[in-house]
């Protein structure tokens, strides 16, 4: 994997980049559409590549894991095969999926047991095996195993945890240095800072992390609750200390504002649910602010869903139409709010980027903040 990094925005730490692996170019700032079970729900990978077109998908380790399991992805050739997808694949630890089954799991020194949500059985991921079921499920970006933090955290658990992850960060390392890879390509590895809300912590993860000199680095354990503030104090810490010339990926967010702050504050890869889950609860993001399609304000607005007209659905159908989809809990509204909202996520960064290039993204992501904070 190469990162150049092109431009940097002189009004704020946000960059412009691009990371070249063996799938093809990742142009930076980016948004990956989160793909849990090898597909992003409700949308094919006809639509997801010809309309909302991003250069890279995120998988799930802990899911994949589970169904349709390794032994089938390894037999089918990894996962770019199974699904049909050629272009580029992260996929993360299963730390987090792990972090969010407390009820289900015991963490210790050598790994974690937890308990399948589908059935009941127990499996337990260390960090060589799940470096070897990444292996074997072929991303072209794979994620160190760390143990995600809650919030809010005591600072005494926060600094044994974080310790921890740097302890499975070595053995990860070390593994993946005396494994080949699978498909005839190359694989990307990315350790994970941790430390919770506490500044000492997360320079000092940092810091670990930024020694351990792999090609690429990333920050866990934000956006699981703690206010935005928070999250943005903890981004900037860290990125005064990662590497300027390695991208840089916040996991797990967020909304559109939280994604133009944190380009501002130096991070290059997000990824989230949000544009996804949100859009099958009817709440669709724009560049005006957010609308809540099953409010009855739109049951005659027969203008285009999106006047901007960024995926073919935007123009294609109108709010009413829309509205009465989610009335009548036909699974096609679901499936038209989700490519609209992809599609708006994918716009916002590129834009991002369009700007951090010409010089003024700073004033487009004032003005863009105060808009997206509309409720329509």
């Amino acid at each position: 994997m190469k990162f150049d990094l092109l431009k940097k925005d002189p009004l704020s730490k946000a960059r412009a980049g691009s990371i070249t692996t063996d799938h093809g170019v990742i142009e930076t700032p980016i948004f990956m559409p989160v793909g849990t079970v090898a597909s992003v729900k409700g949308v094919h990978q006809r639509e997801l590549k010809e309309d909302i077109n991003p250069d890279i998908i995120l998988g799930n380790t802990y899911h994949l894991y589970l169904r349709p399991q390794t032994e089938i992805l390894e037999k089918a050739g990894g996962l770019h095969k199974f699904m049909n997808w050629d272009r580029n694949i992260l996929t993360d630890s299963g730390g987090y999926q792990v972090y969010s089954l407390s009820a289900n799991r015991k963490i210790k020194e050598e790994g974690v047991k937890f308990k399948s949500h589908i059935d009941g059985s127990y499996h337990f991921f260390t960090p060589e095996n799940v470096m070897e079921i990444q292996r074997t499920i072929g991303a072209d970006i794979i994620m160190a195993f760390d143990e995600c933090t809650p919030y809010p955290c005591d600072y005494n658990y926060a600094k044994r945890s974080m310790k921890m992850t740097h302890r499975w960060l070595d053995r990860c390392i070390n593994h993946l240095d005396t494994q080949p890879v699978k498909y005839g390509y190359d694989q990307a590895f990315f350790p994970i800072v941790q430390g919770s809300c506490y500044k000492d912590l997360r320079q000092q993860s940092a810091e670990y992390i930024a020694n351990s000199n792999q090609v690429g680095n990333a920050i866990g354990g934000l956006s699981v609750g703690e206010p935005a503030e928070e999250m943005y104090a903890m981004t900037e810490v860290v990125c005064e200390i990662l590497p300027e010339d390695k991208p840089r990926y916040l996991m797990g967010v967020g909304t559109p504002i939280n994604i133009l702050e944190n380009i501002a504050l130096g991070i290059d890869m997000f990824d989230c649910v949000m544009p996804t889950r949100n859009a099958r609860n009817g709440m669709l993001f724009t560049a005006h602010g957010t609308i809540n399609i099953k409010n009855k304000k739109w049951e005659d607005d027969f203008s285009p869903i999106d006047e901007m007209g960024i995926t073919f659905v935007d123009t294609e159908y109108t709010k009413a139409y829309l509205r009465h989809l989610f009335a009548a809990n036909e699974y096609l509204g679901k499936q038209i709010a989700t490519i609209h909202n992809l599609g708006f996520y994918m716009w916002l960064v590129r834009e991002a980027r369009k700007h951090i290039l010409a010089g003024d993204f700073k004033p487009w992501k004032e003005m863009m903040v105060k808009n997206m904070s509309q409720r329509l």
